[in-house]
């Protein structure tokens, strides 16, 4: 692009600059052309009328005007001759006079017939040198005589041709300039879009970094900050498809964990009641926790179905207090026996929603509240509104989690207290089905604990 645009503005400058002196060359030419014409003129004249003049005398003294006209022109003659200036002076169809060692080129009578006598006619003459003539007739009662003057004007056309060669020169040094400075602007106008050119194979090596200094208003910095914008949104994108493929590779290997553990279990105590004697207690002890094993795969692949299953829900209107009743029915008695109380307080609050899941979705956090609670503490359901939305709390006076921890919650089968958890059943997949319900009410799940101090789990919808 760069060699382009050099070579069009390089041309058409030599194009612009050329074209001026060209014309300045040919004005100049036109103009000493007109200024020797006019003085070629003046001295025809002033030879012929002093010529005239000395023929009217010669008639009045009965002389020999032809034979005469020698001597007449000697002085005329003279004077021409040291400018190197010819004449020549004609009669009928012969030149009865001319100055120089031979006539002038052409007929007489040529020059007789293409003027008047009230014209002249004047042409140029470049062979022996540069030379303007002029012809003309005398008046009556001479008019069958004519005078042919020729000035050398070799002078002038040298001078000319000096000038134009000046011009030609100075179009030369400053086509050289004008590519000099040409280089230096361009390098300076291109040095945006080289370094764009540069960031953007930066950034196709894979540093998605690179960003670009916006400088000005102009149409560059313009580029240069949507650049920079697209670099961020693929950075972005980049970093988004890089977690996504972090959190597949973290549930590929948690599965993995989670499938093997209870396989080997199961595996083991299989081979155990197939190759070694056992009591009735024995095999009892081990078919018992293989079902339990089973059990717990049979209980991980339905909530892996569940997960899978949510694509899209039905939505009705929900009134918050009836589906704090009905978590309440279920998780009450489960609440008991761990002697942890269950609390409601909600008013007549009404939310878009699917009450299937999102009783499911309280259960999973009621459930999680109790798992991480100790006899003799609570946990309390609030339903409230606050900045245009409907908010859902579940708070609990539990063992509370870190910040690091929070950070991983939602992930498929995390857990805080793994060893709790496999005890108590669970696969790690509930707060993922939570999280995949939230996000088909167009809703948003977070959590603030403090380790040692409980949790609460907040669930923003909009009304």
């Amino acid at each position: 692009m760069k060699k382009k645009t050099f070579a069009a503005t390089l041309v058409l400058f030599i194009v612009f600059i050329n074209s001026g002196m060209l014309i300045v060359s040919l004005i100049t030419w036109r103009e000493s052309i007109a200024a020797e014409r006019e003085k070629v003129l003046a001295e025809h004249f002033v030879i012929s009328s002093g010529l005239i003049g000395d023929m009217q005398a010669v008639k009045n003294r009965g002389g020999d005007v032809e034979g005469s006209m020698a001597e007449l022109m000697r002085t005329y003659s003279r004077y021409s001759q040291n400018r190197n200036n010819q004449l020549a002076v004609s009669c009928g169809s012969d030149w009865i006079y001319y100055a120089g060692e031979k006539a002038p080129e052409g007929d007489p009578e040529s020059f007789w017939n293409q003027v008047d006598q009230s014209e002249r006619l004047v042409f140029m003459q470049k062979k022996p040198s540069a030379g303007l003539c002029v012809y003309g007739r005398f008046p009556a009662p001479f008019q069958e005589y004519g005078l042919w003057y020729r000035a050398d004007i070799e002078d002038t056309m040298g001078t000319w041709r000096i000038m134009k060669n000046m011009l030609f020169v100075i179009s030369v040094a400053l086509t050289f300039l004008f590519a000099l400075f040409l280089v230096e602007f361009l390098d300076i106008l291109f040095k945006p879009l080289r370094e764009i050119s540069a960031a953007s194979r930066v950034i196709a090596s894979g540093d998605y970094h690179t960003r670009l200094h916006v400088g000005g208003q102009d149409e560059i910095a313009v580029m240069a900050g949507n650049f920079n914008l697209m670099a961020e949104q693929v950075e972005s994108h980049i970093q988004m498809l890089q977690d996504t493929a972090d959190k597949k590779q973290r549930f590929v290997d948690n599965f993995a964990h989670e499938l093997r553990t209870p396989l080997t279990a199961i595996y083991g105590y299989a081979e155990y009641l197939q190759r070694v004697p056992v009591t009735e207690k024995e095999r009892f002890e081990c078919t018992q926790f293989i079902l339990s094993e089973c059990s717990r795969l049979q209980n991980m692949a339905y909530q892996l179905l569940d997960l899978a299953a949510l694509r899209e829900v039905q939505m009705e209107s929900c009134q918050a207090a009836e589906l704090f009743r009905r978590v309440c029915e279920i998780m009450q008695v489960k609440a008991e026996k761990k002697g942890i109380l269950l609390s409601c307080s909600c008013h007549q609050e009404k939310l878009a929603g699917n009450m299937e899941l999102l009783i499911t979705l309280l259960n999973n956090l009621v459930d999680n509240a109790l798992k991480a609670s100790s006899p003799g503490t609570d946990i309390r359901l609030e339903a409230k509104e606050a900045d245009g939305k409907l908010i859902l709390e579940v708070k609990d006076q539990g063992i509370g989690m870190t910040k690091e921890q929070m950070a991983h919650i939602k992930e498929a089968f995390y857990r805080v207290d793994k060893s709790r958890s496999r005890e108590a059943g669970g696969a790690g997949l509930g707060l993922s089905i939570c999280e995949r319900i939230m996000q088909l009410h167009r809703g948003e799940m977070v959590f603030e604990s403090h380790p040692g101090k409980g949790t609460t789990a907040r669930l923003i919808f909009p009304i």
